[in-house]
């Protein structure tokens, strides 16, 4: 990671989720780490899904220096039977989910004559395909105890595109979508369910973006970084953490009337 991509690490007081269980993929870094160690400042019990197995278990490592319970899981979401499995072995230890934070997503990009099916295909496994395999997977739990709160990860390109992110922005896209729908079907039960649309935020997610995009635009990797950052109202990129912070508000009981929504946390990228 560059210096331009050193997140920042955010702790709080607050003390909303003792003795509830938080269920967050792609928890090896970025938004998903952050939401691990948010919901662990705040009292929760913190599984930790990944298919980095080193990094997935630093982070499950950093949650329980809060003084709480986490496990790591090798999980890939894109497949039924390791999702599957990963929620089983939630159950068997604690006995519910309470929330589901399902941030795991790749990037890859380019022109549309260069997009190979294969490339398109293997990020709406994981981007897409995976939000749906663990809303799926945690639903019937939470509608059986009639309240949780799901919160799905989609982006600002979700809303909006850009030359070259044919695949990405689809997935995100459909998040949008996929959890418009879900929320429809859980809310009778008390059940929420949204989703978050980060701007540029501090990753390796984001890293990767630059990494593909900047030689098309004759730029340096440095250099693309900061013109995405300018280009923002606020004149910067986001840390994990403030993507973490609404995201904790979502499975919060002050936001239990909030459901089906898709909200942006973008410097003010997109305003809608």
């Amino acid at each position: 990671m560059t210096d331009h991509l050193q997140p920042v690490e955010h702790e709080t007081s607050l003390r909303r989720f003792t003795g509830h269980v938080a269920v967050i993929t792609g928890a090896a870094g970025g938004i998903g780490r952050a939401c691990a160690l948010r919901f662990a400042q705040e009292g929760a019990n913190v599984a930790c899904l990944d298919v980095n197995d080193v990094a997935n278990d630093a982070s499950a490592e950093a949650c329980r220096r809060y003084g709480r319970q986490a496990i790591s899981l090798h999980c890939d979401v894109s497949a039924p039977d390791d999702v599957n499995e990963s929620i089983a072995q939630v159950m068997h230890r604690w006995g519910h989910v309470d929330i589901l934070v399902a941030a795991a997503g790749i990037y890859t990009g380019g022109l549309l004559g260069e997009v190979t099916l294969q490339q398109w295909q293997r990020l709406l496994d994981i981007n897409l395909t995976g939000v749906f395999l663990c809303n799926r997977a945690v639903a019937p739990i939470m509608m059986q105890r009639r309240s949780g709160s799901i919160i799905n990860i989609s982006s600002m390109s979700g809303k909006t595109s850009w030359a070259g992110t044919h695949e990405y922005s689809a997935s995100k896209s459909g998040v949008i979508g996929l959890t418009r729908s879900v929320a429809m079907e859980l809310a009778p039960y008390g059940v929420t369910v949204n989703a978050v649309c980060p701007g540029n935020t501090k990753t390796e997610l984001v890293l990767a973006a630059a990494r593909q995009n900047a030689p098309r635009e004759g730029l340096t990797v440095a250099e693309w970084l900061e013109r995405r950052a300018s280009d923002c109202p606020m004149k910067r990129m986001a840390e994990p953490w403030e993507i973490a912070g609404l995201c904790a508000f979502l499975a919060s009981e002050d936001a239990r009337y909030i459901t089906g929504q898709s909200i942006e946390v973008d410097g003010g990228m997109v305003m809608s």
